[in-house]
């Protein structure tokens, strides 16, 4: 990858195609969340006790089909992330979303015909396409965000998954009460299929493979991200990447961060429902708070973190800290007043839930940019790492809960529950503290004598350009 002259990237006036690919990822981004969180919610009305119609299924069982789209998340993950460095995001993303809204069109035929173990199946169908969401966001990412916008342009594609989430949960309470249950899951295949089409016209893997962008543009992209034409492609150097101490500083956040997220992204509907007696239209908008709060959060952390290394107030590996430590550690202690919240009030309950996720889009400007900082020439395949190991969590955590929580109307079960997020939370971020850097890693830069890469070596004034670069960071 050949190194450019940063003086020379000019940031061309207005809005660029940068821009619109970034606004196409977020509904991207958006809709995929809406298809992966919608069963959380719809699974309250499928099986209210209260409708001659509804699934007689206990919440082991329930437990068993919130998890289950996880079951398939994972198995993709690492292929995906090779995948998408070899070839490029698009493709990958398009083909995920598609897949899940055809599904998600034809879940309440399944529901009806097969019971919980189709939908199980579906569920799984699900996750093993949603697998090449993540790495390919990432890799795209690392091709058309300019070093100096980074960190806005990045929360913006991936707040796009929380508000996903925060409508989802208002919306279907709207949904279930007029026209059934059903009707979640064909507002959801809907909208994909549309995102779908509009994203195959526009969207591109790349500033150089755009055909609406302007030569300005490409030259801006090209010199902040210190490259020449396309970005090469490289052998994976999977001995340096699983002996990487700071990689694994990012794997173990990873981790916590899913721990906590999901538990409460899975259970919070049936924690309102069962010990704050919410009913399902208030239930849904009362869920959306924290995921909107977190959406709102997400662009006033990602513009701090652009301002704090555009001013050098903190190296960037400071910066990935802190934020990350406000991402997990603020969680950690909102989920122990939640734990203590006074029976019967509702206000402050909703509260520290608000609070423990909506702080909790620190970690948009935290771990999630550090894979792009080790290695931008192999994001894509750091990501489907991580997000494999730490989407195995996201089986269990949801498990666990149906483990500890027998009786649904307890507090103190559940307070159980949020002792164990909070605990995972801390150690966790304590490790990334610890071990994390943003250093770019010796790895991402092929040289000749190298054996397990055998690619062409970086020439020594371009080397030069770049450790120069990232010593100042």
């Amino acid at each position: 990858m050949g190194i450019t002259d940063e003086k020379n990237a000019v940031r061309p006036k207005g809005l660029g195609v940068r821009h619109a690919q970034t606004l196409l990822l977020f509904f991207g981004m958006l809709f995929a969340f809406t298809m992966r969180v919608n069963m959380s919610m719809a699974i309250v009305d499928m099986t209210d006790e209260r409708k001659p119609e509804h699934f007689p299924w206990p919440h082991s069982v329930q437990a068993v089909i919130l998890s289950s789209f996880f079951w398939g998340y994972v198995i993709l993950q690492v292929p995906a992330g090779e995948l998408a460095s070899r070839f490029g995001g698009k493709w990958l993303f398009t083909t995920s979303i598609v897949i899940n809204s055809a599904i998600s069109l034809l879940l309440p035929t399944g529901a009806e015909w097969g019971g919980w173990k189709l939908v199980c199946i579906c569920r799984v169908l699900q996750g093993l396409t949603q697998a090449f969401i993540y790495p390919s966001t990432h890799h795209l990412v690392s091709q058309w965000m300019p070093k100096e916008e980074k960190g806005l342009l990045t929360t913006t594609v991936y707040a796009g998954g929380q508000l996903g989430i925060a409508l989802q949960l208002l919306a279907s309470g709207f949904l279930a009460t007029s026209w059934g249950w059903q009707a979640i899951f064909y507002a959801n295949g809907t909208l994909g299929a549309i995102w779908s089409i509009t994203y195959i016209i526009f969207g591109a893997d790349s500033p150089e493979s755009s055909k609406f962008i302007s030569e300005e543009e490409v030259v801006y992209i090209q010199t902040s991200l210190g490259r020449d034409g396309e970005q090469k492609k490289y052998p994976t150097p999977w001995r340096s990447i699983v002996t990487s101490l700071p990689f694994w500083a990012v794997i173990v956040a990873h981790c916590g961060q899913n721990w906590g997220f999901f538990t409460l992204m899975t259970e919070m509907p049936t924690y309102m429902a069962k010990v704050l007696n919410v009913d399902l239209k208030n239930n849904g908008m009362l869920s959306c708070l924290p995921y909107l709060s977190m959406y709102l959060l997400s662009f006033v952390m990602g513009a701090m973190t652009d301002v704090i290394i555009k001013n050098q107030w903190l190296s960037v590996s400071a910066t990935r800290k802190l934020f990350n430590s406000i991402g997990l550690w603020g969680p950690a202690i909102a989920l122990i007043g939640l734990s203590y919240a006074p029976e019967g009030n509702m206000a402050f309950a909703v509260a520290m839930l608000t609070l423990a996720v909506g702080i909790n889009a620190g970690q948009y400007t935290g771990y999630m940019l550090v894979h792009i900082d080790l290695a931008p020439n192999f994001s894509g395949c750091l990501m489907g790492i991580t997000n494999f190991l730490a989407n195995i969590i996201s089986i269990i955590a949801p498990l666990v809960c149906g483990f500890i929580v027998h009786d649904e109307t307890d507090p103190s079960e559940w307070r159980k529950v949020f002792f164990i997020a909070s605990g995972v939370y801390f150690f966790t971020n304590l490790f990334f503290v610890l071990f994390s850097t943003s250093v770019r890693q010796p790895w991402n830069e092929p040289k000749v004598d190298d054996v397990e890469m055998k690619a062409p070596e970086v020439k020594e004034p371009e080397k030069s350009k770049l450790d120069a670069e990232w010593s100042r960071r």
